[in-house]
């Protein structure tokens, strides 16, 4: 039950007769006409429950991209009903103008529009349903939350997907769809063609020129159908946050990249997150690639554990014993570098090309460039050294066969993109 405004405004229009009559008497028989007047309005309320609500299913949304639900709500009593309806959900389904009127008349039926603006991935849930009707004197109102089920599905934002335009037209120059055909080691054989001045002699057909009265060279084209292991750590060092960003969110985002890239590109993408457990592992295929990485990644979340890299290695070898590009989405923190990652290198990089890719904070050349102060020389300090052991962390890693892309959270996904070309152009995958 709740009161409207209009009770507080009838007990002060008890004044009046307090004042023709000011005896203790007057005050009490006034306020009990009150309480007669809410008892009865109580009474002829309706229930919440003459109210059918269904929930219509809302599509899966990027994070911080507008969406909305849809309630639908029938008067099954053969009285009219006026209240108020509340949408309720999480607060970080980012739910505005959730408060609805209500007036339907015996048998109508409409549609609650509730806009949301996601602020956090993975399942936002509707927490219930407040129904308010009020009687017909407009004192008292019956209320009671309902149960209504809904759900939508917050995906990564991939805002990377600006890249992807630009790094599709270096793709077709390299397939020769829009320029010329590439040669080198380890890229597939495409045609033979006369032989023009500029062409590498190493590229002639001896067999073929013998052949024919022209001297005739071999095209190439980059290779495809390989595979592509994306490897997304989701231990304690992606809880942190560069920017005020999660350092798990920026290396999602270099991984639909270049995930949307391989696929172009003729590709198999896998993908294998986890920590001290695989949290999700995933076979794509087709050309919803993207759309099926960013539902599997929805609900991951930073583990504060550290990364069990015999486990996600063992995923990886699971997917099967060919050669595959395994990238690594990991902070370059040399402790946990050192600690679990190096151990199961020898692993990887006998049978595969492995990419380290890392989430750079620029915090740290920030505090070195800025030394007006005996705190800030401090900070320069300390700050060089951390920039010191990554450094030397790299070099070890690249020593071990590692290809290294460390770069800032808004340069990583097109640095990361641009690396898996230049892999594919030599035919090093």
């Amino acid at each position: 039950m709740a009161i409207t405004g209009r009770v507080p405004l009838l007990v002060l229009l008890g004044l009046v007769a307090v004042l023709v009559r000011p005896t203790a008497g007057t005050v009490w028989l006034w306020l009990l006409l009150v309480l007669l007047l809410c008892g009865l309005d109580l009474l002829l309320a309706p229930r919440p429950s003459v109210l059918a609500f269904s929930r219509r299913p809302a599509a899966p949304v990027r994070r911080r991209h507008p969406s909305a639900s849809e309630l639908a709500v029938a008067n099954t009593s053969t009285r009219t009903v006026q209240g108020v309806c509340r949408d309720a959900w999480q607060p970080t389904a980012g739910a505005t103008g959730n408060r609805h009127r209500l007036r339907l008349a015996p048998g109508d039926r409409t549609v609650l529009t509730t806009p949301l603006l996601p602020r956090r991935r993975g399942d936002l849930r509707a927490v219930g349903v407040t129904v308010r009707l009020a009687g017909p004197l407009g004192l008292v109102a019956r209320q009671q939350t309902l149960d209504v089920p809904g759900v939508v599905r917050s995906l990564p934002p991939f805002d990377s997907r600006k890249h992807l335009p630009s790094r599709l037209a270096r793709l077709r120059d390299l397939d020769g769809r829009s320029a010329v055909r590439v040669r080198g080691q380890g890229t597939e054989f495409d045609s033979l063609r006369e032989y023009v001045r500029g062409d590498d002699v190493r590229s002639i057909d001896w067999r073929a020129s013998a052949r024919t009265s022209n001297v005739v060279v071999r095209t190439w084209q980059p290779e495809r159908d390989r595979r592509v292991v994306l490897v997304l750590d989701t231990s304690r060092t992606s809880a942190g946050r560069v920017d005020d960003v999660p350092r798990l969110d920026s290396a999602m985002d270099a991984a639909l990249l270049l995930a949307a890239l391989a696929a172009k590109a003729g590709d198999r993408v896998d993908f294998v997150a986890g920590d001290r457990r695989v949290r999700s592992r995933l076979r794509t295929s087709g050309t919803r690639v993207a759309a099926d990485l960013q539902d599997a990644m929805a609900d991951l979340e930073p583990v504060i554990a550290e990364a069990d890299w015999d486990a996600l290695v063992g995923a990886v070898q699971g997917f099967g014993r060919q050669r595959a590009l395994v990238v690594l989405l990991t902070p370059l923190e040399p402790s946990a570098i050192e600690e679990g990652l190096l151990t199961v290198l020898p692993t990887l990089t006998r049978h595969h090309r492995v990419v380290l890719a890392s989430v750079r904070d620029p915090e740290l050349d920030r505090l070195t460039a800025a030394r007006s102060s005996i705190d800030e020389v401090y900070d320069a300090a300390a700050a060089e050294q951390a920039l010191g052991r990554h450094r030397r962390t790299s070099e070890l890693l690249t020593r071990l066969g590692v290809d290294v892309v460390d770069a800032d959270a808004e340069l990583l996904p097109p640095a990361l993109a641009d690396h898996y070309l230049s892999l594919k152009a030599r035919g090093l995958l």
